[in-house]
C-alpha cells in the first residue's frame, strides 16, 4: 500500500481488532511516509491509544503531547486532554517510571507535576485544567522517592496560589487552592525545627481563606489551626527570650518576651512573659549596657 489513507484505514481495523502491534506500526508508517497528509492526526492519536492500551502510559502521554502541540484544532482535543489527565493521575497515586521507556525505575512527582503543568498549558480553561492545577501541587507535596526526597512544599503553594489566582473566578477552585497552600505552610512549618516565619505565611494565609470564604465549612479548622500556630509561635519566642535572659541579654529578652504577648496574649506564655517583663524592666534600667553577643538563641 501506497496511500495514506489505505495505511490508516489498516491502522484502524487493527485497533478495533485490539491488535494494537501492528495498529502501532501502521499508524506509525502513516505518521513517517506521509507527514503532510490529512491522515496524521488521526494516526498519531492512534499512535498515543496503542500505546496506552499496551500500557505504556508515559509513551502514550507523549505522543499525546506530540498530537496535542501539532494539531491544536484537533475535534476531539478534549478527549485526549482528558486522556493525559487519566495517566497523570496514576503516577499521581505512585505507578513508576520506566528507564529508557522499558524497565520500571520509580516514581517521581516532579515528572508527574510536569505532566500536569503540560495539562494546564495545553488547554488552561479546559474543565480539567484546574484540578490539574491542584494536582501540580498535590505531587510536589507528596514528592518521596528511593531517594528519600522530601516533599517540596514551595513548589506546592506555588502551585496552589497560581490555581487561586488564575482561577479567581471559580470559588470552589480559589478556595480550595487557598487553603492548601495554608495547610502546605503549616505542614512545612512544622518538619524539622519549628520555622517560625513559615508558620507566619500560614497564619496569614488561613486568615485570607476564612476573610474570602467565611461560609465555607472548613473555616472553624482554620481558626483551630490559626490559634495552635500562635500558641506554638508564643512558645517559640518564650524560649528565645529565656535564652537572652540567661546571658543577661535583658532587653534582648524583652523584646522577645513582648512578642510573645503580642502574638498570643491569651496564652499561658503570655502571662509567663508579662510576668518576666516586669521583672526585667528595673534590670535594664540599672544594668550597663553588655556588647558581647551570646551564642545563637534556640529556634
Amino acid at each position: 500500500m501506497n496511500r495514506a489513507e489505505d495505511q490508516l484505514a489498516v491502522a484502524q481495523a487493527a485497533f478495533d481488532k485490539k491488535a494494537y502491534g501492528l495498529a502501532l506500526k501502521a499508524a506509525r508508517r502513516v505518521v513517517r511516509v506521509w507527514p503532510q497528509s490529512d491522515f496524521v492526526a488521526q494516526a498519531q492519536y492512534l499512535i498515543g491509544r496503542c500505546s496506552e492500551a499496551q500500557g505504556n502510559d508515559e509513551k502514550a502521554f507523549a505522543e499525546y503531547q506530540r498530537l496535542l502541540e501539532k494539531y491544536p484544532r484537533l475535534p476531539n482535543y478534549e478527549e485526549v486532554l482528558k486522556r493525559q489527565y487519566e495517566i497523570a493521575a496514576k503516577f499521581l497515586a505512585g505507578k513508576w517510571f520506566r528507564l529508557w521507556g522499558y524497565v520500571p525505575f520509580f516514581p517521581s512527582m516532579e515528572r508527574t507535576a510536569d505532566m500536569y503543568a503540560k495539562i494546564v498549558k495545553n488547554g488552561p480553561y479546559s474543565d480539567i485544567a484546574p484540578q490539574s492545577q491542584l494536582k501540580i501541587g498535590s505531587a510536589y507535596e507528596n514528592e518521596k522517592t528511593l531517594w528519600l526526597k522530601a516533599p517540596d512544599y514551595h513548589s506546592a503553594v506555588k502551585a496552589y496560589e497560581l490555581a487561586a489566582d488564575r482561577y479567581h473566578d471559580r470559588p470552589t477552585i480559589a478556595a480550595e487552592a487557598i487553603y492548601r497552600a495554608a495547610n502546605a505552610y503549616n505542614k512545612q512549618a512544622r518538619t524539622a525545627e519549628y520555622d517560625q516565619t513559615t508558620a507566619g505565611q500560614a497564619i496569614a494565609t488561613y486568615t485570607e481563606f476564612a476573610a474570602l470564604y467565611p461560609s465555607d465549612p472548613r473555616t472553624a479548622d482554620a481558626a483551630k489551626t490559626i490559634a495552635s500556630l500562635k500558641t506554638e509561635q508564643a512558645r517559640g519566642n518564650f524560649q528565645i527570650a529565656k535564652f537572652y535572659e540567661k546571658y543577661k541579654k535583658w532587653k534582648g529578652a524583652m523584646v522577645y518576651y513582648n512578642e510573645v504577648v503580642v502574638e498570643d496574649p491569651n496564652s499561658p506564655y503570655a502571662a509567663q512573659a508579662r510576668e518576666r517583663i516586669n521583672a526585667l524592666k528595673q534590670k535594664v534600667q540599672t544594668t550597663p549596657a553588655v556588647t558581647n553577643a551570646p551564642a545563637n538563641p534556640p529556634k
